[in-house]
């Protein structure tokens, strides 16, 4: 008797479970497979959530279906290196505003929107490098994609990010008033260590720090956080199987980053070359946020034309630093100070700075995976997620193209389907 409720209890959990998705075969002009020169006539078989096959003229199984895309080009989902969900454009909202002003819950609500008009663009993966004030919420809308309740990206989560005592924002209150924060503050070896794990314990999946920031409104940055507390740091985060992210854009907090092992460098915008030689040398890959600096000068005024704003010009300066150093590039734009969807516009900005096409692509897909340590995706090779964009166009001899999305496959699932 209770054998057979056993095996009564087994088959019918057997007749709920859904019966295995049938393959797609998806035939566009040229599949980009994350390095190198498109492969014209190239198709890719999906089934479930993993590429099958990848090649010309491939053989699909009975029940396949079959989705035609002509004149486009299939490549791996886009990765954002650098955003903030929970952070919309400057020009409508300045960050103060956004951090003492608005309430949790509207914060949480725009970055649902955000997220779904990022994986919409093509962007299947995002680093979300600090919620700026809204706490741990990016763990919960991770969860929220992860369990099918809203749309959006993979997310590499940092939480709150970490700030030295201090130095970040918002300020100009009277001093003593306890006014919200856009990270969380440490001051010591001990307080850094603590807020590292804290936010590991919470749900971060990456540690980002503050390398630098300005003390004082109209300062300029300055190191914020010592050798040792880096060191610390970078050391607690890699003991968990964390990486490290740093803010930092002197020579000297970038310095400090490299040598206390931060994985990436975020700006770097006053780089040199001896210190991109020092990334370069230590595999440090760099986060150049083109698109910040851009945006941040066009909300100032500027029209684009040349002479560029001084910030402006010295980003660009790191970037064909960087470039000529060799330093590993990552592809990300600090999106939220302009607008979610939008991420193409580092991608454009990164080849207007000398960078090619096709290595602005890989950055974007294998570069960032590398980078990131995500071996399962950046790529179309069999046995790999089936994280796929198809564009209009070939975005290796023009850039623009991936603003023209037509198809975004996040685990083998149609987007918007």
């Amino acid at each position: 008797m209770f054998i057979g409720l056993i095996l009564s209890s087994a088959l019918a959990a057997a007749a709920l479970q859904p019966a295995e998705a049938p393959a797609i075969l998806l035939k566009p002009a040229r599949v980009f497979d994350g390095a190198g020169a498109p492969h014209p006539g190239w198709q890719v078989l999906v089934r479930g959530d993993r590429i099958v096959a990848v090649g010309p003229a491939l053989a699909a199984p009975a029940g396949t279906r079959t989705i035609d895309l002509p004149g486009t080009t299939l490549m791996p989902g886009m990765i954002e290196g650098h955003g903030h969900l929970f952070l919309h454009p400057y020009n409508e909202a300045k960050w103060d505003a956004q951090v003492l002003n608005e309430q949790l819950a509207l914060r949480t609500a725009r970055a649902v929107v955000h997220a779904r008009r990022t994986l919409e663009a093509g962007f299947t993966t995002e680093r979300d490098l600090g919620t700026e004030g809204a706490g741990f919420a990016d763990v919960g809308l991770r969860q929220a994609i992860d369990q099918g309740i809203v749309p959006g990206p993979h997310l590499i989560v940092a939480t709150k990010a970490i700030v030295a005592r201090g130095s970040y924002g918002p300020k100009g209150f009277e001093p003593g008033v306890e006014v919200p924060q856009g990270a969380e503050e440490a001051s010591g070896v001990e307080e850094v260590v603590r807020a590292v794990r804290n936010q590991i314990a919470a749900g971060a999946d990456v540690v980002k720090l503050y390398g630098d920031y300005r003390w004082r409104a109209g300062e300029d940055s300055r190191p914020t956080f010592s050798l040792a507390e880096l060191q610390a740091a970078v050391e607690a985060a890699h003991d968990a199987g964390r990486q490290v992210a740093v803010h930092t854009s002197t020579p000297e907090g970038m310095r400090r980053a490299i040598a206390a092992g931060a994985d990436t460098i975020e700006h770097g915008y006053g780089g040199t070359a001896e210190i991109f030689a020092q990334m370069r040398a230590r595999g440090v890959t760099l986060c150049p946020t083109l698109a910040a600096a851009d945006a941040v000068a066009r909300y100032a005024g500027w029209n684009g034309a040349d002479p560029a704003p001084p910030a402006v010009a010295q980003s660009r300066r790191a970037f064909a630093l960087a470039l000529k150093a060799g330093v590993p590039m990552c592809m990300g734009g600090d999106v939220g100070v302009y607008a979610h969807g939008d991420n193409a516009r580092e991608l454009e900005l990164m080849v207007a700075g000398g960078m090619k096409p096709l290595d602005v692509l890989a950055a974007a897909t294998s570069g960032n995976a590398k980078a990131f340590a995500l071996p399962d995706r950046g790529s179309i090779r069999a046995g790999l997620r089936a994280d796929l964009v198809a564009v209009d166009g070939d975005p290796a001899t023009d850039i623009a193209a991936t603003r023209r999305v037509r198809l975004v496959l996040k685990d083998g699932r149609i987007v918007g389907e």
